[in-house]
């Protein structure tokens, strides 16, 4: 059970208590509306930050303070759910009665959080500049990584096109002439107002009283100077233009992505039965999608459906010889006519309800599943718990599942392929 506590305006604390781990987990995440002029800057910070504060200045000094917290870690945290983006910093650490000698361990990790967070390494009013330099060839560096990986690649750019005006298809860490514009005078001054205007969401997971959590990051917050400015609902898919495009690189195998849009997001009552359509339709190895074109018609390399719940977009996609095109566009619809006709089986029902079910299990098998499954879900605001989550799964009919299939368009085909194919 989550208890939520608001700590000021616009900061909010969800626990989780959980004695079963060893370690307990703490993120703290500023939420702010994704947009092409800050999404660059937000995935840059928190790396920027946690290159050192003002106590230890450096990556050297901060690895020899997490040492002495029995091997404690502090990373970055940048996601996308739905029209936000967030960045901050995640903490991973042993609980205090598993220390030694009553050594605490909680309140020193979140001194040093708080340091991270609020006392950075300054240069003349703004962010080093060498580790604003640094972070940023590291960012480019993974932004462009994504060319290494063709279908992550053409997953990308069919969001990308789909959501032209949305800002579900801006990449998650930006893009690669933002970063290179961000100076360490832009940087800090964006800083400053997200610490001053946006929203702040900690979660914590472990065995520590929520009320005690609370009164420790009220310290640690309590003195920054803040204006907080609401942020806009989250809203479902915005619309763009509708297309079919196809992109020419060196590639042995071409990519086909396809999109499809429906009115069903995750705060529907009908969630539950897209996200059964989903896995019914090609989300694994017993799907329509993978035994029908991969299995028995041997027209593709790999293929898999995904449904991003926040905005109301499935996406299929699938490695394929270029020559087969319109066959594999064919088969694609004729699979999820099928799912519109209510051509279900009783054993397909029951396997997609199996792996829900699974995939729910194993939310609670670390503090780190625990807190991205939750906090993930607050943002977004699936009003489902995990238990009437399950009894929606249960209660779920072929029939429902074949409305689900009939609400959805497609919006949009994106196609990569190879130069001489």
């Amino acid at each position: 059970m989550v208890k939520t506590m608001s700590l000021f305006p616009g900061v909010t604390l969800r626990c989780v208590p959980d004695d079963r781990f060893k370690h307990g987990v703490l993120s703290l995440q500023l939420v702010r509306p994704m947009c092409r002029e800050e999404a660059a800057k937000n995935a840059l910070l928190p790396a920027v930050l946690l290159r050192g504060c003002r106590r230890t200045p450096d990556l050297r000094r901060i690895t020899h303070r997490l040492d002495a917290l029995y091997g404690a870690s502090v990373g970055t945290l940048v996601r996308r759910v739905g029209d936000w983006q967030t960045t901050g910093l995640y903490c991973s650490f042993i609980e205090d009665h598993y220390a030694m000698d009553g050594e605490e361990v909680f309140a020193p990790m979140m001194a040093l959080l708080g340091e991270l967070l609020l006392e950075p390494v300054l240069e003349n009013g703004a962010f080093s500049r060498d580790y604003v330099e640094s972070e940023k060839k590291n960012l480019i560096a993974t932004i462009a990584s994504e060319l290494n990986d063709k279908r992550a690649y053409a997953a990308g750019q069919l969001l990308k096109r789909m959501c032209a005006e949305d800002p579900f298809g801006l990449p998650r860490l930006g893009e690669q002439p933002q970063v290179e514009a961000i100076t360490p005078q832009s940087l800090y001054s964006h800083y400053q107002t997200v610490l001053r205007e946006s929203a702040i969401e900690i979660f914590y997971v472990g065995s520590r009283a929520p009320e005690q959590v609370a009164a420790q990051m009220e310290t640690l917050l309590g003195d920054i100077n803040r204006n907080y400015v609401n942020l806009e609902a989250q809203t479902a898919f915005r619309g763009g233009a509708e297309g079919d495009y196809t992109e020419v690189m060196d590639v042995n195998q071409g990519k086909l992505c396809v999109g499809y849009v429906t009115p069903i997001t995750l705060r529907d009552e009908g969630f539950v039965a897209m996200q059964l359509l989903n896995v019914i339709f090609g989300g694994g190895m017993t799907s329509k999608l993978f035994v029908q074109i991969r299995e028995k018609q041997s027209l593709c390399y790999a293929i898999g459906s995904g449904f991003y719940g926040s905005k109301g977009i499935l996406s299929v996609s699938a490695g394929i010889d270029s020559g087969k095109r319109e066959l594999v566009l064919e088969q694609i619809e004729k699979q999820l006519d099928a799912c519109r006709r209510g051509d279900i089986t009783s054993e397909e029902l029951t396997a997609a309800k199996e792996a829900l079910r699974s995939s729910l299990r194993s939310v609670h098998d670390s503090p780190g599943a625990i807190e991205n499954y939750y906090a993930s879900r607050a943002l977004s605001g699936l009003p489902y718990t995990p238990d009437s989550y399950l009894q929606a799964v249960e209660a779920a009919t072929a029939e429902q599942v074949a409305h689900a299939a009939q609400s959805l368009r497609r919006h949009t085909v994106y196609f990569l392929k190879g130069a001489e194919q």
